[in-house]
This record gives C-alpha cells, structure tokens and sequence, in this order.
C-alpha cells in the first residue's frame, strides 16, 4: 500500500481511492476490521488527519462503519425497501434478488392486549374471548437474520396455522380464503434494538434498530393485517419517492 507523495492529486484523495479498492477485498467484505488508525497512517506515510479525511468520506458514503474503541469495517450490503409499488415482504425481496431465507416461525392464537391493534380489528374493549392468529417469522438472507416480524390477522378470516407459509403470504390469502390485500398505511420509527430483538437479531441490545409498522386493508377496506417488522439499521434502508 503506496501513495505518490509527488502526485498533483491529494493524499486524501488518493487514500480514499486506496480504501475503495481495499475494501472490496475478500476478507474486509467478509468482516474483518480495517488497519488502525495509527498503523495505518504510518504506512501510508501521511499523518492521521489526512487519513480521517478519506475514511470520513467513506462512512458518509455508507461503505464504511466506524465504532469508536472498537475499528472501522466494511458496512454490509443493505436492503432496500420503499412505498412505491407496494408488495409484501417475500414480493419485494424478489425483486431485489435477494434469497430469503425462514430462521423462525412461531405460530399461535392470542386474545390482542394492545389497544391499537383491538381498535384496528373493530374489536370491544370488552371482548377478552376473541383470538387472533399471530405469526411471528425471523427472516433473513443466507448469511444472517435482518427482521423479526409480528402480524396479527383479522379474526374473521379463518387461518388455521397449518397453511403452507413457504408461500408467499398474500397469495394464501387470495387463493385460499379470497381475501386480497389493497392498501398499507406505514409508519417508520426508530429505537434502540433491547435485549430481546437484539437476541432474535444477532446484535447489541444498544444498537439501533428500524420498526415498520403496517395496517393492510382488502379493496373493500376490511382490515386484515396488523404486521410490525423490527429491521436491523445496518441492513436495510427504506426510501421514499415523491412526485411534484
């Protein structure tokens, strides 16, 4: 690793050029931390400011994540999601080519304790009898999980827990009980992940985490999933268009 100190182009620029080509090796796209700061700096013969220049450049980019006390790494290839042509979760991961892969699936019947959800349903507060089927899915890629989801489905369709949740969700729905999904109204927020979703996600319980709450509706308006999804933040990224 060599800069040309007597090259007209900047150090910063030229170790930033450097960075780019190291980072697409193997063992850095696979996880292993970059050279320290000072190691680094000192073999590149240039001082750690003007190496801070080219790093910062890349983290902003998104190609790089720096922790301080622990090193810079590789970020990992995200996943990109957004509201323009609306899909389910198994849809949108086809169109990007991304292999999705089921780490968990818990199936069960529940009577909906969260007041937001039992207002969804259209169900009274005095209703304590009256379960929904709950599916809770850890769903990834080949490599590792990146989202837990959670989805409440309305009472009235008649879900079993035996379908074959190897097909799409919304296609059981259509084919199976003539329900088809219209409308999601989203909502995006963000938190740290806590120990449980930290635990399901494979991260810190301090690290950030994004949660997409859906409410999806059939072309007649009736309610049919309440679905929350808690995404890794270094793995998926979520955009908005928006035509004047």
């Amino acid at each position: 690793m060599k800069l040309d100190h007597k090259s007209e182009t900047p150090l910063h620029v030229q170790a930033e050029e450097l960075l780019r080509r190291l980072i697409k090796e193997d063992q850095y796209k696979k996880g292993k931390f970059l050279p320290n700061e000072v190691e680094l700096s000192e073999q590149l013969h240039i001082s750690r400011n003007t190496l801070r220049q080219a790093i910062n450049k890349l983290v902003y980019e998104g190609l790089l994540i720096r922790k301080r006390g622990v090193g810079t790494k590789v970020a990992m290839k995200g996943i990109v999601g957004g509201v323009q042509g609306w899909q389910s979760f198994s849809q949108e991961m086809k169109r990007l080519g991304v292999e999705v892969r089921n780490y968990e699936l818990h199936i069960s019947f529940q009577v909906p304790q969260d007041e937001e959800i039992r207002n969804f349903f259209l169900l009274s507060s005095n209703d304590k009898t009256t379960r929904c089927m709950v599916l809770e899915r850890l769903r990834g890629n080949k490599e590792y999980p990146f989202v837990f989801f959670v989805s409440y489905f309305n009472p009235s369709i008649p879900l079993t827990g035996d379908e074959n949740y190897a097909t799409p969700l919304y296609e059981i729905l259509e084919k199976q009980y003539n329900v088809v999904v219209k409308v999601s109204k989203e909502s995006i927020r963000a938190r740290a992940a806590g120990p449980f979703i930290a635990g399901k996600l494979d991260i810190d319980e301090h690290d950030p985490i994004l949660i997409r709450e859906r409410f999806v509706y059939d072309a007649n308006g009736m309610p049919v999933e309440y679905n929350i999804g808690y995404y890794r933040a270094d793995s998926f990224t979520y955009t908005i268009e928006a035509t004047r």
